[in-house]
């Protein structure tokens, strides 16, 4: 019995399940909307969102121009992601608040959007289109909604995602310097600090581009190095100025003060 019991379970599941699917397809094929409608709803309220989802699917063409288009539009899109369908649920979202920009939903409707994107938006070591997408969404529900109980949340979202931002930045920036591509490094390393001058990588990305630019005049041939030389001051300059007290400092004063002596040396090589 202890062998044929969870055989039995599973087997009576499956019964259930292929009976509410069943039933479904009935009230699908019945052509009565009210009634599709109604177990829509039921299945809606017990959290039963596919069911919920096929249903609400079945009844939108009796009731497009009346009151209910809305309702059923919203109800679908947030079955869907409520089941983490964020994908299908971001279309539907975005469709819905184009055409039912007056719905007594729509604040619901475009927070759900926004969420979606978060949702949907990777690790900072994977593309960030949708991270962009879903601060996008956030920002425009912010302006909107400027009064919403959703607008503390989203703005903890927001930070998290521009977070997500810097250290996608840092780690492409990063990822030239350790394949010793110093020049794209370089000037990775830059756009980063300039797009996000408030990163926790600041202190860092600085010492990196003074790094980057020491190697790449060190590696340069010789008729590059003094202007190579000279840009590498310059940023050994301003890291001093922004972290006097860094643990990097003694690097970048050995850096720097190597290239003085070169450039010294090349001045007296040729009488200046």
């Amino acid at each position: 019995m202890k062998r044929i019991f969870p055989f039995a379970l599973c087997a009576a599941l499956l019964a259930v399940m292929l009976s509410g699917c069943s039933g479904i397809n009935a009230l699908l094929k019945s052509g009565e909307p009210d009634k599709i409608y109604a177990k829509a709803l039921e299945y809606y309220h017990k959290e039963k969102w596919p069911r919920a989802s096929t249903l609400f699917e079945g009844a939108q063409h009796y009731y497009i121009g009346s009151p209910r288009e809305d309702s059923i539009a919203f109800f679908n899109a947030r079955c869907k992601f409520k089941n983490r369908d964020y994908d299908t649920a971001s279309a539907l979202l975005d469709d819905f608040r184009r055409k039912f920009g007056r719905s007594v939903f729509i604040e619901d409707a475009e927070g759900m959007y926004a969420l979606c994107f978060y949702y949907l938006s990777p690790g900072p070591t994977r593309d960030q289109t949708m991270t962009g997408h879903a601060l996008m969404a956030i920002n425009e529900f912010i302006a909107r909604y400027p009064g919403s109980d959703r607008v503390e949340n989203f703005r903890k979202i927001n930070a998290e995602l521009t977070e997500r931002l810097h250290e996608k930045a840092y780690i492409n920036a990063y990822t030239y310097y350790k394949i010793g591509r110093y020049r794209s490094a370089i000037t990775a390393l830059k756009n980063a600090l300039r797009e996000y001058p408030e990163s926790k990588h600041r202190e860092q990305i600085m010492f990196l581009i003074v790094d980057a630019s020491y190697r790449f005049a060190s590696n340069s041939v010789a008729s590059k190095q003094t202007d190579r030389y000279l840009d590498m001051l310059d940023s050994a300059l301003s890291f001093r100025e922004a972290y006097p007290e860094s643990t990097h400092i003694k690097e970048v004063e050995r850096m720097a003060q190597h290239a003085r002596d070169y450039l010294d040396r090349n001045n007296m090589e040729n009488g200046i």
